[in-house]
């Protein structure tokens, strides 16, 4: 059964999503709303939503691996990645596309086997490399027309987990997926 806002996708997006053996992710507006909090005493607050979190937990269920890739540094972000498992966490890149490539490198993985899900200029030269790349819903205008895919919902508001399903689903596992948890 097709999720329907999975459904009757183009074949190059699902033969480039079948490959995919790591999703990559921004965190800023992706994985978040993009907002910055901060509280009275200076320290910094994100929100996350649920269904990224058990997206994430399903890819590594199933074989794909995850990683954050973010500019900022943010203690909640290593308590995410901690919370979900994500052993591959890198804060304070400067330069996405030079961490990615030391990454695919440690891994042993192709770039046609990476995707990377961004919303703004700093993602654009990760995007370009990866075999699928994906823009959220409110992404910048000049990164949503570099995207192979982009999602229906926005950054922090189940954007990513649209893309762990595209991912699970054109690999096959989305069935299997399902009737694990009825």
């Amino acid at each position: 059964m097709t999720t329907t806002y999975l459904a009757n996708l183009p074949a190059d997006l699902l033969a480039r999503a079948a490959k995919i053996r790591l999703a990559v992710f921004d965190v800023d507006g992706t994985l978040t709303d993009g907002r910055l909090w901060y509280g009275e005493d200076g320290r910094e607050a994100k929100v996350f939503h649920v269904h990224d979190g058990l997206g994430l937990k399903r890819l590594q269920a199933n074989g794909v691996q995850v990683a954050l890739i973010t500019a900022r540094i943010s203690h909640p972000v290593a308590l995410r990645a901690e919370e979900l498992d994500i052993n591959h966490v890198y804060q304070g890149q400067g330069d996405k596309r030079a961490c990615l490539l030391e990454l695919l490198d440690a891994l042993r993985l192709q770039p046609e086997q990476v995707a990377f899900v961004g919303d703004d200029l700093p993602d654009l030269a990760p995007m370009r490399l990866a075999g699928l790349a994906v823009a959220v819903a409110n992404a910048h205008p000049w990164i949503a027309e570099q995207a192979h895919w982009r999602t229906g919902n926005r950054g922090g508001e189940g954007a990513a987990r649209e893309v762990c399903d595209l991912i699970l689903q054109a690999q096959g596992k989305s069935d299997a997926e399902r009737e694990r948890w009825q």
